[in-house]
């Protein structure tokens, strides 16, 4: 059975939301794991055939934890990974498009293959104390996390990707 390695980070809940939903999804068609992104090791990239990326935008870039997984594991592995599928999900306040570049980049370096398009939900905080506060991500949001996770999921068991 192929394996799905899901890695996010997440400070106010949004993304760890989105990743338990693909999560789900998920298990119901390969093996798969959930890991935190400070948690993730190389071992964990490599005992795995397609992975699932789930980032918060802080700042207009990815997030520290999330950022510091990448720089940690990069090199690690490159030259390891090649061809292997991957999906990118983001949660942004605003527009989240210059995190998602920055992810796609990272997979572009490591020569994996986007099966599935990248997508951003937004949760429109702004102010100070909204972008602080614990997010719930709404369900028809969380539906679109759970089909990127059915697509992964089923698309490695099958081996087309």
């Amino acid at each position: 059975m192929a394996k799905l390695l899901i890695i996010y980070h997440s400070r106010t809940g949004g993304t760890r939301q989105m990743a338990e939903a693909a999560l789900k999804a998920a298990e119901a068609e390969t093996d798969v794991e959930l890991k935190r992104a400070e948690d993730t090791q190389p071992e964990d990239l490599l005992s795995s055939e397609g992975y699932l990326f789930a980032a918060p935008e802080n700042l207009a870039a990815l997030s520290g934890e999330m950022k510091e997984f990448f720089d940690r594991c990069y090199y690690p592995v490159l030259g390891k990974l090649e061809g292997r599928p991957y999906g990118l999900m983001i949660c942004a306040g605003s527009d989240g498009e210059n995190a998602m570049k920055q992810a796609a980049r990272i997979a572009t370096g490591w020569r994996l293959k986007q099966v599935q398009p990248p997508f951003i939900i937004c949760t429109h905080a702004q102010t100070e104390e909204e972008i602080l506060a614990q997010k719930t991500i709404p369900e028809d949001q969380l539906e679109k996390c759970r089909e990127l996770g059915a697509a992964l999921g089923a698309g490695l068991e099958m081996g087309v990707f």
